[in-house]
């Protein structure tokens, strides 16, 4: 069965994924991530793509990126590829492939879950019980997000520009927002729609985004929800 090309609308963000094989690690010493980050600078100014965050686990990677073309985000992470796992091979003196099949990604609302899937992708290795704060790991954007570090990978997404005036009152502003947990209820919206490819955003968002480019973008409600009434008056709703 083919697979169906990814959700892309160039000027709206995206969360990117990328596993090592098996869930091997992909990153062994501090000069694979230095190679990496410079890949991913190199990926996104050749093929015009905005990376507002990022983390750098050993075996995998998250990115928070927006592109400006339908094909940039699939060019960048080509380019990463191709790139990466050439140097990798060789460092370490293995052959074949490095990543676990294709990308993941899942086109997003800014207004509602930029900012959110952002501090979700730089948790990751609080998450994972590496550090207790995500100040301690060095391999994520929130030093230049949260903490004001110059990192000529990012570019900020105007959602978070909105945040104050100026950089130091958004970045303030942005570390103040690592004092309330993500409920476990979007930590879950957020990875089921990254790993199963499905937009993530609000009823109002996804319907929007299903007119714009005619296809389903979440999984069918059952048959029976979809004879009740609820799920009927939610559709009217959602098309008003």
């Amino acid at each position: 069965m083919a697979r169906l090309p990814r959700y892309v609308i160039p000027g709206q963000p995206q969360h990117v994924i990328q596993r090592g094989n098996n869930r091997e690690i992909i990153f062994a010493a501090e000069e694979d991530y230095h190679y990496y980050l410079q890949k991913l600078y190199d990926g996104c100014n050749k093929y015009h793509c905005e990376l507002h965050a990022y983390v750098l686990m050993s075996n995998h990677v998250h990115l928070l990126m927006t592109p400006t073309s339908e094909n940039g985000i699939s060019k960048v992470m080509q380019y990463i590829g191709r790139y990466y796992v050439q140097y990798f091979n060789f460092q370490y003196q293995r052959t074949g492939t490095l990543w676990e099949g294709r990308y993941k990604a899942t086109l997003l609302d800014s207004e509602s879950y930029l900012l959110t899937c952002s501090r979700y992708i730089e948790l990751n290795p609080v998450r994972a019980k590496m550090v207790k704060s995500p100040g301690d790991y060095p391999w994520s954007s929130f030093h230049y997000n949260a903490l004001g570090k110059e990192n000529k990978l990012l570019t900020p997404h105007g959602t978070y520009k909105s945040l104050g005036r100026d950089f130091s009152q958004r970045q303030a502003n942005y570390f103040a927002l690592f004092d309330h947990h993500i409920p476990k209820q979007t930590l879950e919206e957020i990875r089921n729609a990254t790993n199963k490819a499905w937009v993530l955003g609000d009823d109002r968002f996804k319907y929007k985004i299903e007119a714009l480019i005619n296809r389903q973008v979440q999984p069918k409600a059952r048959g029976g929800d979809k004879r009740s009434q609820k799920y009927k008056d939610s559709i009217d709703n959602n098309r008003v």
